[in-house]
């Protein structure tokens, strides 16, 4: 949810003034050098990895990883988020709440969430603190200013930031041009989208270098009224040598978005009249909301209200430095602060007085209100890294120091009350402060032509303090310290040019979230992974091979049961022993320089041994429907499925090119079936889906500009309709006496149908 993020609000036009100023400063300082000098690629290349060695994955290094390159991201980059473009990677799932990509959207790898996948940009942690999520619709368009992006799967190497318990994500911003260039993207599509781009590089002009970019992005939504308005910009400036790396890079994300985080009732999605109109029986709804219910179909968006928005933006300030003292020894330093400051607006109606204000003596009077849940938030950190590599031995001490301050608060700013009360004043308040330490030792080294070791151990310390009021006014009071050792090993055996098998294992740690420690009655434990990898590799030029077969052993991982806090809220709890098990298959063939194919699957069991699953019990008397009893009935299963977390992953894609810089790609997922919860019950699932998408690349280079290419890409071409995402609970609520059965109410995220993006990008 939006309150559970960094975010950051800045007036449009305040921020688009911010982000031209920074642009032209950057191009002037860099126009303002003199003579082009000419610099060794290879050694600008070497100290620009410096900055993030010490964290990636390397091809003998023997965990699950995959790498994908700007190229790779340039003809798919029309204007959807992130996540959708990596949505081919093995063991991926993607889901978007708006249904096209642009907005709210999130990835799973292997299952896992995105609060448990760890995403670093240079090396800098991105991860929201506190509810170790990440926001992707505040960095709009942030792939355009992207060289490459490595996803490891599993625990993978030491990181900064939020323990990796499922993946971790690292994207490294552009390298600096050794050539001035602009460049501009323009793309239209369905539903409204449209992104405009425009990118500028002086190149390297006497060591100095500076570089910019400005992005809008526009949709309606599949999903009613699920609008988003969207503005980024990016700015590097830098200086190189043959010894030492200097950035500053400033980059933010302003974004508007309408809410359509509700879901829409399984019942609409099916488009069952008979089972709409129980719904609406059911949950007692107005004539409005019924008659939304009953007219929109498959794109319903429960929200109605004009401004039901969130409006959020962040700034992120980057300094890295990079030296290399000799042949053998390197370091770098980077410091980030990010603002976050924004808000959700949310009309309600039928509320009381002492909803917000629970001390007024006009308490039980009842109106309707237009209320802002705001963050006002502060995020520092510093990470350095140091590598000494000599002979046969790669050594890495790196580490960092995060530091999160963060208001959370809450204000009406109308009401219908038949009393005066306080208007735009705070009506709740908590504060939220987190340490995040952790260091960390990496070895590689080449025992011989054959075996390769890898061994890696990290200490993390995290501190937590929250006091105040939450927005359902209760009082918070946390403080909480959680220490960490991550220990990873592995060993890698080359078999000769082609092949090789590679072994690992690796611990990791986590620590509850915010509402964990808030919401729950019963303080959770920290959650613990043991993950086992052993994989095979197959590389020749003409074709490739990978299978990597992973064991992850979860102890204390914490997990929905449909148990609740004390005002209705769903909290995780800690299940003893769960596990993910699988094996990830990946192949690609090249049949002639015209026609490849790369495809990947996924087979896995996911699974909690044993946990108590939680339906509460209202019986009401049936004359004057005043609650009776109100009990938590307890269920007891055993080896039941993990939600979210299909058996079956797979994506292919086959690309043809016929003509010389004309690039077809026909491109395919299928996602198994999904359970909602932890029961592994079919009436809480979402069904399996297979969609097809059509690509078309097409490159000229007249002799007026650099290049001219135009890009198609046309989304779910069969016209599947089906759902990626959703949530469900359950609930007994019947006459006192009765033993009517329990009510289950499933809402899911419809996907787009049949849609297409088109745009053309010129460089100069």
């Amino acid at each position: 949810m939006s309150f559970l993020r960094i975010p950051i609000a800045i007036g449009k036009e305040s921020y688009q003034k911010k982000a031209l100023s920074l642009f032209a400063f950057s191009i002037l300082l860099s126009a303002n050098a003199q003579n082009q000098v000419q610099q060794d690629s290879t050694k600008v290349q070497t100290l620009d990895e410096i900055l993030l060695s010490a964290t990636r994955a390397k091809p003998k290094t023997p965990v699950a990883f995959s790498n994908i390159t700007k190229k790779e991201l340039e003809s798919r980059n029309l204007g959807q988020d992130l996540p959708i473009l990596l949505d081919q990677l093995p063991s991926v799932v993607t889901t978007s709440d708006a249904g096209a990509g642009v907005g709210y959207t999130g990835i799973r790898v292997r299952g896992t969430d995105a609060t448990r996948v760890n995403v670093t940009i240079n090396g800098i942690p991105y991860n929201d603190s506190e509810s170790q999520g990440t926001f992707w619709v505040n960095m709009p368009d942030f792939v355009s200013s992207v060289e490459d992006i490595q996803l490891q799967r599993g625990v993978g190497t030491s990181t900064n930031g939020s323990g990796a318990f499922g993946a971790s994500l690292n994207l490294k911003t552009l390298e600096p041009s050794s050539d001035g260039y602009a460049t501009t993207t323009h793309a239209i599509g369905s539903y409204g989208t449209r992104k405009h781009t425009i990118s500028l590089g002086s190149g390297l002009k006497n060591n100095f270098y500076a570089e910019g970019r400005l992005s809008k992005i526009n949709s309606d939504g599949y999903i009613d009224r699920a609008f988003s308005d969207l503005s980024s910009f990016y700015v590097e400036t830098g200086f190189l040598d043959k010894k030492t790396a200097v950035k500053a890079i400033v980059f933010g994300g302003k974004e508007k978005t309408y809410q359509s985080w509700y879901g829409t009732p399984e019942a609409v999605v099916n488009g069952d009249a008979d089972a709409i109109q129980a719904f609406i029986d059911r949950n007692y709804s107005t004539q409005a909301e019924a008659d939304n219910l009953l007219n929109s179909g498959r794109t319903y968006n429960y929200y109605t209200y004009d401004n039901e928005v969130d409006n959020y933006g962040q700034t992120h300030y980057q300094l890295h430095l990079s030296h290399q003292f000799d042949a053998h020894f390197s370091a770098n330093i980077s410091g980030n602060y990010t603002r976050g400051k924004g808000y959700f607006e949310q009309y309600k109606d039928d509320e009381e007085v002492g909803d917000y204000f629970p001390d007024s003596p006009d308490a039980s009077e009842a109106g309707d209100v237009i209320r802002k849940r705001w963050l006002d938030n502060d995020f520092y950190a510093i990470v350095t890294s140091f590598n000494y590599k000599r002979n046969h031995l790669n050594l890495y001490l790196g580490g960092g120091f995060n530091k999160y301050d963060g208001d959370h608060f809450g204000e009406l700013i109308w009401d219908s009350f038949p009393v005066s009360i306080p208007i735009r004043s705070d009506y709740y308040r908590s504060i939220g402060k987190k340490r995040d330490y952790n260091t960390y030792l990496k070895a590689e080294y080449t025992i011989n032509s054959k075996w390769f070791a890898f061994a890696d151990v990290q200490y993390r310390l995290v501190d937590y303090k929250a006091n105040g009021l939450s927005s359902d006014l209760l009082n918070i009071a946390v403080n909480q310290t959680y220490d960490f050792f991550n220990p990873k090993a592995g060993l890698t055996y080359t078999i000769n040019n082609y092949n090789s098998i590679y072994g690992s294992f690796a611990v990791a740690n986590r620590e509850p979230n915010r509402d964990d420690l808030t919401k729950n009655p019963v303080l959770p434990k920290p959650e613990r992974l043991y993950d086992y990898e052993f994989g095979y590799k197959l590389k020749t030029p003409m074709y490739y091979a990978t299978a990597n077969v992973y064991y992850m052993d979860y102890k204390d991982q914490l997990v929905l049961t449909g148990d609740l806090d004390n005002v209705g809220d769903p909290i995780r709890i800690n299940a003893d022993k769960s596990y993910r098990s699988g094996i990830e298959l990946q192949l690609g063939f090249k049949f002639s320089d015209n026609l490849r194919i790369d495809a990947n699957a996924t087979f896995s069991e996911n699974k909690i041994k044993a946990f108590d699953y939680v339906v509460y019990d209202t019986q009401y008397d049936p004359v004057t429907f005043e609650t009776i009893s109100y009990n938590a009935i307890t269920t007891a299963y055993k080896n039941t499925d993990i939600s979210f977390s299909p058996s079956t992953i797979a994506g292919g894609t086959l690309t043809f090119s016929p003509i010389t810089n004309l690039n077809l790609g026909f491109i395919s997922k299928y996602v198994g079936k999904q359970y909602l919860d932890n029961t592994s019950s079919d009436s809480k699932s979402m069904e399996a889906y297979f969609v097809n998408n059509l690509s078309a690349s097409f490159k000229l280079q007249p002799s007026w500009i650099k290049e001219m290419a135009f890009h198609l890409l046309v989304n779910n071409i069969f016209n599947s309709e089906y759902v990626s995402n959703g949530y469900t609970y359950s609930y007994f609520y019947r006459p006192q006496g009765t033993t009517d059965g329990a009510i289950t109410e499933n809402f899911y995220y419809p996907q787009a149908t049949t849609n297409f993006l088109v745009g053309v990008t010129l460089k100069f």
